[in-house]
């Protein structure tokens, strides 16, 4: 799968002949003689090659005139993997429409974001997925109207202003042009459950490319939990969420073919943000078999992807909350970053009321901790140190973290800081970044993984070793870390 693909007429054909879900996402199938478009693996009969046209978005289906199958659902697959892994500003730009930046900021802040001007941003959208930002915006301000139609029953018109729409008119309006359907229409054609009317909380499903194993992404974040912010309960991983408009709680658990999301939100205009983030932090737009296909082409990591294959890179919902939280783990053991952590939360976090019990604060932001007086901390001089100037660069804008971010500028900056080494800004840049090509080879797990299955274990020739599962080292890194019978490999009981 490459970038581009929905231009391969050919290859696009048999995807769909053959109904392969691992295309979903990658491209929309668009069917003239029906004026709908479909994902790759809709499960009706796949109409002649004729009357197929592939666009790269589901915004570009809808602005080219087709409504949203009503079997697949193609509104809802999971994102193109290309967002993921790629870091120019077509790339970065999709990841700041998927977490709403045009929806609060419109394209002109989108695009000082990325710092082009609105002309130039929107001409690369359209040259590369066929719509430009506000129709990509729109997109997704229809799958929320969906799933809030579906999920719930508050009034459409609370839902029309929850999803981002201007106006009920333009809210009827889209859903009509985009499902076919009224959005009284919509709400009649879902299934109803009884734990779906409680407003504020919602039970979403998170769809996933196969295969996923669940043990090391569930197991990393259970075992480094924060107490007050994160916790492993009744088989699902619980934490609170920091969001544009207000905070949330969600429960995210693992599933057979997709992952379960409870999310209660305080203010429901939240909703695609906090799905996006969920998403993010659990890598669901991976491509697996892409990422395990190279890695197998290695005889030293081909057993050890055959054993578990689909493991993802846990991220995280806040990049600066992780940066923050990497440097509290320098050096220390996870048991007592987390105790480093926790202190910080119950002086400086935010409280919020969990419905469930258990959770108890808001990761504190760097504003919050800039005025931090070093001496309350129990942490060495040094390490002190390099806290309090992480969060100065934070609070001040000197260091902006998040889904924008340029990886290697970003990098830069941060073993620019006193404290910062190679282990510290490539741990932020694989998880907190999302650089899928990042690596740990001074990491004390991946250096002992490295002797035990025979590779070098010093950094430098670990790294030279390493050059071949580029650009996928950051999956490397957990395959390797699962040599180890550590907490963070094991999914709880």
């Amino acid at each position: 799968m490459q970038k581009g693909m929905h231009t391969d007429t050919e290859r696009c054909v048999r995807a769909v002949r053959s109904k392969d879900a691992r295309f979903d996402g990658w491209f929309y199938t668009a069917v003239l003689t029906t004026g709908i478009y479909c994902r790759p693996s809709c499960p009706v009969v796949p109409p002649k090659a004729e009357n197929m046209v592939f666009h790269p978005s589901a915004a570009a289906c809808q602005q080219a005139g087709f409504r949203a199958c009503k079997r697949c659902r193609p509104d809802t697959s999971p994102g193109s993997p290309e967002w993921n892994h790629r870091a120019d500003a077509v790339a970065r730009a999709m990841r700041l429409i998927t977490d709403g930046v045009v929806d609060r900021e419109g394209v002109p802040g989108l695009a000082a974001r990325l710092g082009y001007s609105t002309r130039q941003v929107e001409r690369q959208l359209l040259a590369e997925l066929g719509a430009g930002p506000l129709a990509l915006a729109r997109a997704q301000r229809a799958q929320t109207a969906r799933l809030l139609i579906e999920t719930t029953a508050l009034p459409m018109a609370e839902i029309a202003f929850a999803a981002g729409f201007s106006s009920v008119r333009t809210f009827n309006d889209t859903v009509r042009e985009v499902f076919a359907l009224s959005p009284s229409g919509l709400r009649a054609r879902a299934p109803r459950e009884d734990d779906h009317h409680t407003v504020g909380a919602l039970s979403l499903r998170l769809p996933f490319r196969t295969p996923l194993n669940p043990d090391n992404l569930f197991g990393h974040l259970a075992a480094t939990a924060v107490p007050g912010v994160e916790e492993w309960r009744a088989g699902a991983y619980r934490r609170t969420l920091r969001l544009p408009y207000g905070h949330g709680i969600v429960a995210l658990a693992p599933r057979p073919g997709h992952i379960a999301c409870r999310l209660t939100l305080s203010d429901l205009r939240d909703l695609p943000v906090a799905i996006s983030r969920c998403r993010r932090l659990l890598d669901l737009d991976a491509d697996p078999v892409a990422v395990d296909g190279h890695l197998r082409t290695d005889p030293v990591l081909a057993p050890l992807v055959d054993k578990a294959p689909g493991r993802r890179v846990p991220r995280t919902v806040d990049a600066a909350e992780f940066a923050i939280r990497a440097v509290l783990g320098q050096q220390v053991s996870t048991a007592a970053a987390r105790t480093h952590a926790a202190r910080l939360v119950t002086a400086h976090g935010e409280p919020v009321h969990d419905p469930e019990g258990g959770l108890t604060h808001l990761f504190p932001t760097p504003d919050a901790l800039a005025a931090l007086d070093p001496g309350t901390l129990a942490l060495p001089r040094a390490r002190r140190t390099t806290l309090t100037t992480l969060v100065s660069a934070l609070a001040d804008g000197d260091l902006p973290l998040g889904v924008d971010s340029d990886w290697p500028e970003t990098r830069a900056r941060l073993l620019a800081l006193p404290g910062f080494g190679p282990w510290t800004a490539d741990v932020i840049a694989m998880r907190a970044l999302g650089d899928p090509d990042a690596f740990l080879p001074t990491d004390l797990g991946i250096r002992r993984a490295a002797r035990d299955l025979g590779l070098p274990s010093t950094p430098a020739a670990l790294t030279a070793r390493a050059a071949a599962w580029r650009p996928w080292r950051a999956y490397a890194v957990q395959y390797l870390w699962a040599t180890d019978s550590h907490p963070i490999n094991i999914l709880p009981v």
